[in-house]
C-alpha cells in the first residue's frame, strides 16, 4: 500500500514537472520584441506608425500571452497570430481619442456629442484660416496692429442691431466677465425663478460669486413682480439681470417681468440691464412651427444694455460666448484684463464669422446650418430617410433582428426649447440573438461609434439626426454589431459631409 502511494506521488510529480516544462517551452517559443520588429509585419508597422506606439503594442501583447501561458492556457503564439494581436493594439493606441460618431439619438444640439455641427462653409473658412497666416490682429488698411474682434464685430452688429459686440470662449465666460466688469463688489438683482443651473452643475449664483458680484434675489420661484425689483434697489445696486430659462419652464400660476419693463426701471434709476439669453436664436422659428424662443434681435430692440448668448446652440456655430449691447459698456468689457484669458482663437473666430455671414440669407441659413436644418426639416423628409435606413438594414441584417419604421419624438437639446418635442421617425431594431443593451454597447464601442436610444425592448435610430452621408456607415455598423459582417477598420469622413446633406 505504501509502495502504491509512493508510485502515485512520483506520477503526480512527473505530471507537474511535465506541465512545468511545457510552460517553459511555450515561454521560450514566444517571439521577442526584436523578432517582431524585424518581421515583415514589423517593417510595415514602422512605416505607418510611430516607433514608440509599435513597441508599446508589441510589449503589451507579448506580456498578455506570457500571462495566459503562466495561467495554464495554451494560446497560439505563432508570429502570424501574435502579429494580428499586435496590429489591433497598434491601431488602438494610434487612434485619436476625440472621434467623429453618428448621432442617432434625435437630440439635435447634444451637449455630450459636441452640440451643434458646423456648416460646410464654416469648416472651410476655419481650415483655410488655420492652415495659413491671417490678419488675426493686423489691420490691412493701415499696416499696423489691429484688434481680433474687429474682424467679426461688424457682421454681428449688422445682424443683431446692437451698437457693439465682443466675443469670448463660451457663454459662461460672457456672463462672468460682464458681472466682473459692471458689478464687482456690488449687488445684482435677479428673480429667484431665473437662478438656473445648466449642464455640468454650472449655476448662476456660483458664477456671480466667482465674479465678485453680490446676488440679490427677488420674488419667488413661480412669481416675480415689477415691484420686487423696485423695492430691492439700493445705493449698492449695480445691475438688473434677466436670465432666460433656457433648459426648463415653470408653468401654471406664474409671472415674470419682461425685459422691456426692466429697461424702464433701469433708465429711471440709471442702472444697466443685462439679459442672458443663452441659446442665441437668430431666426424667428415660430413660422417654422417652433414656438417659445426669443431672438437676439428682439431682445436688442427692447433696449437691453447688454445681451449674452452662445455660439454653439441655436446659432449653430462653434463654442463661443457673444456679448452685444451699448457701445460704452462693450468698451468697458474690452478693457477688462479677464478678456485676454477668455478670448477666442483664430479657428473659432473664422468658423463663427462664416456662420454669422450665412444669416444674411435666412433661407440659406436654414438650409445649410445643420442645427437649423435638422430642427426645421419637414417630417416627410425624415420619414423618407428612416425608410431608406430601414430598407438597407432589412437587406443586411435579415434573420438577426426585427426592424420597422416607427413615429417618435425628437428634442432640440443643449438647454434649448425644453418643452418642445419634434415629431420624427425612427428605425426600431429588436435583436434576436443578443440583448438590446448589448447591441447598444457594441454600437457605442464600434470603429465608428453610433449613439442611439433604447426604448422598451428596442433600439431606436432617430432619422432626424442621422445625416444622409452617414446612412451606409450606419447600416454597416449595425450589421457588424449584430455579428453579420466584419468591420474593415476604415474610418469614414462623416465629420466633413454632414453639412452638405
Amino acid at each position: 500500500m505504501a509502495r502504491l502511494q509512493v508510485l502515485n506521488l512520483d506520477r503526480d510529480a512527473s505530471v507537474v514537472l511535465q506541465k512545468h516544462m511545457t510552460i517553459q517551452q511555450q515561454l521560450a517559443q514566444l517571439p521577442s520584441v526584436d523578432e517582431c520588429l524585424k518581421s515583415s509585419y514589423g517593417k510595415k508597422w514602422l512605416a505607418s506608425y510611430a516607433r514608440k506606439t509599435v513597441l508599446r503594442a508589441i510589449r503589451e501583447v507579448i506580456d498578455s500571452k506570457r500571462k495566459e501561458i503562466l495561467n495554464g492556457a495554451a494560446p497560439d503564439i505563432s508570429i502570424d497570430a501574435i502579429s494580428r494581436c499586435i496590429e489591433t493594439a497598434v491601431k488602438k493606441h494610434s487612434a485619436y481619442k476625440l472621434r467623429p460618431l453618428i448621432n442617432a439619438t434625435g437630440v439635435v444640439i447634444h451637449t455630450n456629442l459636441g452640440r451643434s455641427i458646423l456648416s460646410a462653409v464654416a469648416i472651410e473658412h476655419m481650415m483655410v484660416t488655420a492652415g495659413s497666416y491671417s490678419n488675426l490682429e493686423y489691420d490691412l488698411s493701415t499696416g499696423k496692429r489691429g484688434r481680433r474682434y474687429s474682424n467679426i464685430r461688424d457682421i454681428i452688429k449688422e445682424l443683431t442691431g446692437a451698437e457693439d459686440a465682443v466675443v469670448v470662449n463660451n457663454n459662461a465666460a460672457a456672463v462672468l466677465i460682464c458681472l466682473d466688469t459692471f458689478a464687482k463688489g456690488r449687488e445684482v438683482i435677479v428673480s429667484r425663478g431665473e437662478l438656473v443651473e445648466i449642464g455640468g452643475s454650472f449655476r448662476i449664483p456660483e458664477v456671480m460669486k466667482a465674479s465678485g458680484a453680490i446676488l440679490r434675489e427677488v420674488g419667488t420661484t413661480n412669481k416675480t413682480h415689477f415691484a420686487d425689483y423696485e423695492n430691492a434697489l439700493c445705493g449698492n445696486t449695480a445691475l438688473l439681470l434677466k436670465v432666460h430659462q433656457s433648459n426648463y419652464r415653470v408653468i401654471g400660476f406664474t409671472e415674470e417681468v419682461p425685459v422691456e419693463k426692466l429697461m424702464k426701471l433701469g433708465r429711471e434709476y440709471g442702472i444697466p440691464v443685462m439679459d442672458d439669453l443663452g441659446s442665441g436664436c437668430m431666426i424667428d422659428l415660430k413660422k417654422y412651427g417652433v414656438p417659445g424662443e426669443p431672438t437676439v434681435q428682439e431682445v436688442v430692440r427692447t433696449g437691453a444694455d447688454v445681451v449674452t448668448f452662445s455660439g454653439d446652440k441655436l446659432l449653430g456655430g462653434p463654442q463661443a460666448g457673444i456679448i452685444v449691447g451699448k457701445e460704452k459698456l462693450i468698451q468697458k468689457i474690452q478693457k477688462n484684463p479677464l478678456l485676454r484669458a477668455m478670448r477666442i482663437d483664430k479657428m473659432t473666430l473664422a468658423s463663427l464669422e462664416a456662420t454669422f455671414m450665412q444669416y444674411l440669407d435666412e433661407e440659406k441659413a436654414l438650409r445649410e446650418i445643420p442645427a437649423l436644418r435638422m430642427m426645421t426639416e419637414p417630417v416627410e423628409i425624415i420619414r423618407k430617410r428612416a425608410k431608406k435606413i430601414y430598407a438597407l438594414l432589412k437587406k443586411d441584417i435579415s434573420g438577426a433582428a426585427q426592424t420597422e419604421v416607427v413615429p417618435d419624438q425628437s428634442q432640440a437639446g443643449g438647454g434649448s426649447l425644453p418643452e418642445i418635442n419634434f415629431p420624427t421617425f425612427a428605425v426600431s431594431v429588436k435583436p434576436d440573438n443578443i440583448s438590446v443593451n448589448e447591441l447598444e454597447k457594441r454600437l457605442r464601442l464600434g470603429d465608428i461609434p453610433v449613439i442611439a436610444r433604447i426604448k422598451g425592448n428596442a433600439l431606436l435610430i432617430d432619422a432626424r439626426t442621422v445625416q444622409d452621408g452617414e446612412v451606409k456607415d450606419l447600416v454597416r455598423c449595425v450589421s457588424t454589431a449584430l455579428g453579420l459582417s466584419r468591420d474593415d477598420g476604415t474610418i469614414s469622413n462623416i465629420k466633413i459631409i454632414n453639412a452638405k446633406n
